[in-house]
């Protein structure tokens, strides 16, 4: 699934759109590379963002095969670390 798409599926951004003008803007690493909002996400794959003043990095457990419901999303992935972004 694109990352783009399994951003929004998992509640992680807001829309589509905004985790697509992340990474863009080099927000967003898959595996520790700047990943365009087209790469492939796969299980086991380490995710770091750096969105709404936080830098998230999360581990995919599993894909979604269609929508998510939002009370079910953190069973997708695994939170590794969560930091501040100081200004």
């Amino acid at each position: 699934m694109r990352i783009d798409m399994l951003l929004n599926k998992l509640c992680l951004t807001k829309s589509r759109s905004i985790a697509k003008t992340a990474c863009d803007k080099g927000l967003v690493t898959l595996n520790g590379k700047p990943a365009k909002a087209s790469a492939e996400v796969r299980e086991g794959d380490i995710i770091q963002l750096k969105l709404y003043g936080y830098e998230h990095q999360i581990r995919i457990d599993k894909i979604p095969l269609g929508n998510v419901a939002k009370k079910d999303t953190a069973s997708y992935y695994t939170l590794l670390s969560r930091k501040e972004i100081s200004s």
